[in-house]
């Protein structure tokens, strides 16, 4: 794969970065409640009310048909959203965005390796297992920095 038709991904993966850390920045800016619901409902409802709007811009599909086919799998992936969400609002309410390198190490785990590699049966090659083992030794550089703060 060439650099320039990595370039698409690239931009993808950096449009969900830039909402990963407005999401990040403004949650660690809310006060911490004790029932973290009331937070990430908010947040959950203003990006429902984005889809709300953006929905009109996109071509037309068949919403009942389509949810009739893949309601099993908008289930699994909403057990993913709630995960995801009551995780990262705990690891910035408690330890702070900088321990957001430990999420993104084991979401390259969970996600590239066990969903990618184990259940969807993508190819990987020796590049993309150094970049799993450099995923790895991020984890225990982080440990050792914390370990000398």
């Amino acid at each position: 794969m060439q650099f320039s038709s990595l370039l698409p991904a690239l931009s993808v993966a950096l449009l969900a970065a830039v909402g990963n850390g407005l999401f990040a920045f403004g949650q660690r800016k809310a006060e911490v409640v004790a029932n973290p619901f009331l937070f990430i409902l908010s947040a959950l409802i203003v990006c429902a009310l984005a889809f709300g709007v953006s929905m009109p811009f996109m071509p037309p599909v068949d919403g009942l048909a389509y949810l009739r086919r893949n309601w099993l799998w908008a289930l699994v992936s909403g057990a993913g959203f709630y995960f995801t969400f009551l995780g990262f609002y705990f690891l910035y309410s408690r330890f702070g965005a900088s321990h957001y390198a430990l999420y993104a190490v084991l979401s390259i785990l969970t996600t590239s390796v066990l969903v990618g590699i184990v259940l969807m049966g993508e190819k990987v090659n020796g590049f993309h297992l150094a970049a799993i083992g450099c995923a790895l030794l991020t984890v225990v550089l982080f440990s050792i920095g914390q370990s000398r703060l």
